[in-house]
């Protein structure tokens, strides 16, 4: 698996992906080392997609025990109570996941990944992150920049039928084809504290709502020592007080941040199994650009609701920092 060349298992197994993005993008997956963290349905889904793809392996961390909500929407659960056996959420998720593509290495890592050191991270190609607090996904960005390696690192959260993607790829190369000639290319991205520190007066004004409404929500849940999508529809009146006090701070029209999306985030706090299977399908797809530098990769946020069918790519960036 960390040969340089591919087997002959290898390319017959992959052969039809190959026939797509070539032997030297498969051979580049087939050495690459991910880590999952939060297993939701979203987080489910890239797994699996990932897996699929043919990655050398896959480390998942999470120690929850299965519940009602994590049923839901992670397929990856079997149903049936009896093969628990005190396992957790990741481990359960491990024996799924083995089945798909018994060539990867599927394993579980156990503990609080907020305090995992840089040398975990280390160990990885690419990071991925659902369901955290915004203090841990700030932490976890910041590890992977110290490194002197470079690892990739994706923030993923779904509520109710709405999705966001943020990727840093810090500073990334990548080919692509323009009529009958490759071009390389070269982007370079904030973490995610500098991403979400440009202040909302300076972006466009067309900026995507869900942007305005993901940070208030993150806003509120970090203010109230909540956990992620620890929410209901009681706190709607402080997360509207939250949006008000933002937008003024920032010279920002309420309208920007429609009240009708904010009631739907904190209502409908568990994630729609569709649009799971949308997001983690994005996800999966940027991860393997990313892997094999071959196609444009997405700058530097991803948002898709169900309401309207759009997903949208929206590039908030310091435009006085090089980012």
């Amino acid at each position: 698996m960390d040969g340089e060349e591919l087997t002959e298992q290898e390319t017959a197994l992959y052969d039809r992906q190959i026939r797509v993005w070539g032997a030297d993008a498969q051979r580049r997956l087939s050495k690459a080392h991910i880590l999952a963290c939060g297993m939701k349905g979203t987080v489910a889904e890239f797994c699996k997609n990932i897996v699929l793809a043919g990655v050398s392996s896959l480390t998942l961390v999470d120690d929850r025990v299965v519940t009602e909500e994590a049923l839901s929407a992670n397929f990856l659960i079997p149903p049936a109570e009896n093969v628990y056996g005190g396992k957790t959420v990741a481990e359960l998720c491990c024996d799924s996941l083995k089945d798909f593509n018994p060539m990867v290495r599927v394993s579980v890592e156990k503990g609080d990944v907020s305090s995992f050191g840089e040398e975990f991270f280390a160990k990885y190609d690419v990071v991925v992150v659902s369901c955290c607090s915004l203090a841990t996904k700030k932490l976890i960005s910041e590890k992977c920049r110290k490194l002197s390696k470079r690892v990739a690192f994706y923030a993923v959260d779904c509520r109710d039928s709405c999705g966001e993607i943020f990727v840093d790829l810090l500073h990334h190369r990548y080919s692509k084809k323009k009529l009958d000639e490759t071009i390389e290319c070269l982007l370079q991205y904030p973490s995610f504290e500098e991403a979400i520190l440009v202040p909302w007066r300076s972006l466009p004004r067309k900026v995507s709502k869900l942007y305005f409404a993901m940070r208030v929500i993150e806003r509120f849940e970090e203010a109230e020592g909540r956990s992620p999508g620890d929410v209901s529809i009681v706190d709607l009146p402080g997360v509207l007080k939250l949006k008000k006090e933002l937008c003024e701070a920032n010279s920002l029209g309420d309208s920007h941040i429609p009240d009708g999306l904010l009631e739907r985030l904190v209502t409908g706090t568990r994630e729609f199994p569709p649009v799971c299977a949308i997001i983690g399908g994005i996800l999966g797809q940027e991860v393997i650009k990313a892997i094999s530098g071959k196609g444009e990769p997405l700058k530097n946020f991803f948002f898709f609701d169900a309401m309207d069918g759009k997903g949208i790519i929206e590039d908030i960036s310091n435009p006085n920092s090089g980012s």
